[in-house]
């Protein structure tokens, strides 16, 4: 099944910059079947966990995590690129290759004890996913999970978030 929905994702190379390869997701997402896979296989590890709430990031982890919370029966809560969301937030500021970047969430969007699961498309170097843990445990939510439809293994994200349980669907 791995290598089949592997055939589904469209490699880009020298996207966004030469000497990148970038794996594009869209053509899953216009599969319905892909898509169907991938949801079913990004859920599977969560099912019956009484999972509270799935925090999606911005922008893919918004498709992703709507679905999974529609389907482990949570709410969805977005965490947005700074000036998006409208009530009082939280922000997390954290390192890029080069520079920094910032994530915000809802101050009242997790409640202390509630069981989250933070969903995004991709985890790289792991910086955009440990902003994102810790703006959930900051608010008090207890991480049950972290999971991604792609890793690149190479780039060792996965170290970022030790001691969080990942799932990782595709392993490039």
């Amino acid at each position: 099944m791995t290598d089949d929905l592997k055939a589904r994702i469209r490699n880009v190379p020298d996207f966004p910059k030469p000497g990148i390869l970038f794996y594009d997701i869209t053509t899953v997402l216009q599969d319905p079947a892909g898509f169907r896979e991938a949801l079913d296989r990004l859920a599977g590890p969560f099912q019956n966990q009484d999972i509270d709430v799935v925090v999606g990031i911005e922008s893919r982890g918004f498709i992703f995590g709507g679905a999974l919370a529609d389907r482990l029966g949570a709410g969805f809560v977005p965490v947005r690129k700074p000036g998006k969301l409208p009530a009082e937030k939280l922000r997390a500021t954290y390192e890029l290759e080069y520079g920094t970047d910032s994530l915000e969430i809802h101050r009242d969007a997790i409640r202390p004890g509630q069981r989250v699961l933070v969903v995004d498309d991709l985890l790289a170097t792991g910086g955009t996913a440990q902003a994102v843990v810790g703006l959930v445990k900051q608010l008090g939510g207890i991480v049950h999970g972290v999971a991604f439809l792609i890793e690149l293994a190479a780039l060792k994200g996965r170290t970022r978030l030790e001691g969080e349980r990942l799932v990782s669907v595709l392993t490039y």
